[in-house]
């Protein structure tokens, strides 16, 4: 697959403008500010392919990229940001709950979570989503170039217990800004794409 082939395809604002279809579908989520716009982009190669935003929050709507006309990496609207209205976050969860209870839209979860702290209560709730549909799911463990190496096992072990995930859930540590994890990341991707 090419993965520099990417095209921006739409967003949906409803689950109207949701895109069903013969392609795989890979679904990328994480809080506002944990650089899902960042992972996106490394895993691509590209710069600003993604729009990473300097304020979070700026993911509204659930995007559509087309790879190399054989998937679809699809980033979701961040969440978790205190500055977001009560109205945009009630808008928000609807069409979340929409998403995640519509068959045929996930083909991979990749749950994006700050390596560095401890999952938030939100990241709980998305990870309960994502493991709800039975679909698989990857946890991508971002940042985790600022850890120190004796830090990290101990974080990835904190994660998995705070997201109470199955053995068979693969978290991987992954630096959007080093490129750690990317190849680890778009091989459990590639699973998934015909």
């Amino acid at each position: 697959m090419n993965i520099n082939n990417a095209e921006f395809i739409k967003s949906a604002a409803s689950p109207k403008d949701f895109i069903y279809g013969s392609l795989p579908t890979i679904v990328f989520s994480g809080k506002s500010n944990v650089g899902k716009s960042s992972v996106i982009n490394r895993l691509l190669n590209r710069k600003n392919f993604a729009r990473v935003g300097q304020s979070p929050g700026k993911t509204i709507h659930v995007n559509y990229f087309l790879i190399d006309q054989k998937a679809y990496f699809v980033d979701l609207p961040g969440y978790g940001y205190a500055k977001v209205s009560k109205t945009e976050k009630e808008r928000w969860g609807r069409l979340m709950e929409d998403f995640f209870a519509r068959d045929g839209l996930i083909s991979l979860g990749v749950m994006i979570v700050d390596s560095r702290h401890k999952p938030t209560a939100d990241d709980v709730t998305m990870a309960n989503w994502f493991m709800s549909t039975g679909c698989p799911l990857v946890v991508v463990a971002n940042k985790c170039d600022k850890l120190k190496k004796s830090e990290i096992d101990p974080n990835m072990a904190l994660i998995c217990e705070t997201l109470k995930l199955p053995h068979d859930i693969r978290i991987i540590p992954f630096s959007a800004e080093k490129g750690t994890g990317s190849h680890e990341l778009m091989t459990e991707i590639m699973q998934y794409i015909k």
